[in-house]
C-alpha cells in the first residue's frame, strides 16, 4: 500500500484509510469479532489510518477499536474526533467550547485506551464558538501530547484559514466521492493553498457507489441511509442510474464499481486520503485492491462524463444545518 502525507507537520499515512463508525452503528447489525478481524486484515494489507469518533456507538466505537488495536499501537495512525454530543432522547447538539474540548479527548483515551492518538479532529464546527478557541484548546492536547496532529471535518474555507492561523492543521475530512464533490468549491484549493492534506469521508456514497443496493429493501431495519435523501424516492433511481454507467466502465476493466470509484478519488491528487468504511473483511480486501487501480485520462474522462460533478440527487444528509459551508 502507498503511502501519503497529510500536511506539512510530518503526519504520513497509508493511501486508502479504513473507516470504523459502521462496526458499531448506523449501518444495520454489527458483530465485534468480525470488526476486530476486518481491523487486522487491514493492518496485513498496510492500511494503517483509522477513522473512529466519541460519537460512534456512543463509545462503543473507540472501546472495539482500542480493543483491536492493543497489541499493534505500534502499527496505526490513529484518528478520532469529538464535538458532536449526543443526547438520551437522540437530539444532537456541537460543542467546541475549551472546557469541551479537553474533557472530550481525556473520554476518548480512556475509552481507547491509549496516551495518545495520532490525529484529532473537531467533528463539526461549533458556530457558537469561535474556531480560535477550540482550536487554541486543541493546541494545548498537542503540547501535553495528548494528540500528535490537529484536524477540522466539515470546515468551510473562511473556517479551515482561521483555524490554521491559531495552530498549524494537518488534514480536513469531508464527504468527498462521485457523488459528492462540493469539495472542489473551495475546500481543496483552501487546503491545497495552506499544505493541508484531505481525508475523504463516504467516499462510496455510504455504499451505493459500490452497486450492492438495488434497493432500500436492501438495507436493513435501523440503518440510517432509509432517511437519507439520497436513498429515498425518484432520488433513489437517478442515483441507481449514474451507478449502472460506473458499472459500465467496470466490467470493461474487470474491476468493481466501487474500486473505479476509489481509484477516481486517489486519483484527484497526493494529498487525497479516502477512508471507506467498512465491517467485513470481504469488503476490505476488495476496496485494497482499489489502491492498484490505474486509471487513464481517457478513462477518467469517460467517468467524468457518465458521472458529472453534481448529478446526483437529494441533499446528503436530512438535516444539513451543522455543515460549516
Amino acid at each position: 500500500m502507498d503511502r501519503r502525507r497529510l500536511g506539512t507537520q510530518g503526519l504520513e499515512v497509508s493511501a486508502l484509510g479504513l473507516g470504523c463508525m459502521g462496526m458499531s452503528e448506523f449501518y444495520g447489525t454489527t458483530d465485534e469479532g468480525e470488526a476486530i478481524a476486518t481491523i487486522h486484515r487491514a493492518l496485513e494489507l498496510g492500511i494503517d489510518f483509522l477513522d473512529t469518533a466519541d460519537m460512534y456507538g456512543r463509545g462503543a466505537n473507540e472501546k472495539l477499536v482500542g480493543k483491536a488495536i492493543r497489541d499493534r499501537r505500534d502499527q496505526v495512525v490513529l484518528a478520532t474526533k469529538f464535538g458532536n454530543v449526543r443526547s438520551g432522547d437522540g437530539s444532537r447538539e456541537v460543542r467546541g467550547d475549551a472546557e469541551y474540548v479537553r474533557d472530550a479527548c481525556d473520554a476518548s483515551l480512556q475509552r481507547l485506551g491509549l496516551d495518545h492518538v495520532d490525529l484529532y479532529y473537531q467533528h463539526r464546527v461549533d458556530f457558537r464558538v469561535p474556531i480560535e478557541e477550540t482550536v487554541g484548546a486543541m493546541a494545548g492536547l498537542v503540547e501535553s501530547g495528548k494528540v500528535r496532529y490537529l484536524g477540522l471535518s466539515e470546515a468551510s474555507p473562511e473556517t479551515v484559514r482561521r483555524a490554521h492561523a491559531v495552530h498549524p492543521i494537518s488534514a480536513l475530512q469531508s464527504e468527498y466521492s462521485l457523488w459528492t464533490r462540493d469539495p472542489e468549491d473551495g475546500p481543496l484549493e483552501t487546503c491545497r493553498e495552506l499544505g493541508i492534506g484531505f481525508v475523504a469521508y463516504s467516499p462510496l456514497g455510504r455504499g451505493f457507489l459500490t452497486g450492492r443496493i438495488q434497493s432500500a429493501e436492501d438495507l436493513e431495519e435501523g440503518d440510517f441511509r432509509r432517511n437519507n435523501p439520497r436513498f429515498q424516492g425518484e432520488n433513489f433511481q437517478r442515483n441507481l442510474d449514474l451507478v449502472a454507467r460506473v458499472e459500465e466502465i467496470a466490467d470493461e476493466k474487470g474491476r468493481m464499481p466501487g474500486q473505479i470509484a476509489l481509484a477516481w478519488l486517489l486519483s484527484r491528487g497526493e494529498d487525497v486520503v479516502p477512508i471507506p468504511g467498512t465491517k467485513r473483511v470481504r469488503y476490505l480486501e476488495e476496496n485494497a485492491e482499489a489502491a492498484d487501480v490505474e486509471l487513464t485520462d481517457e478513462e477518467l474522462e469517460r467517468i467524468e462524463q457518465a458521472f458529472p460533478k453534481g448529478a446526483a440527487a437529494g441533499e446528503r444528509y436530512p438535516d444539513m444545518s451543522t455543515i460549516d459551508r
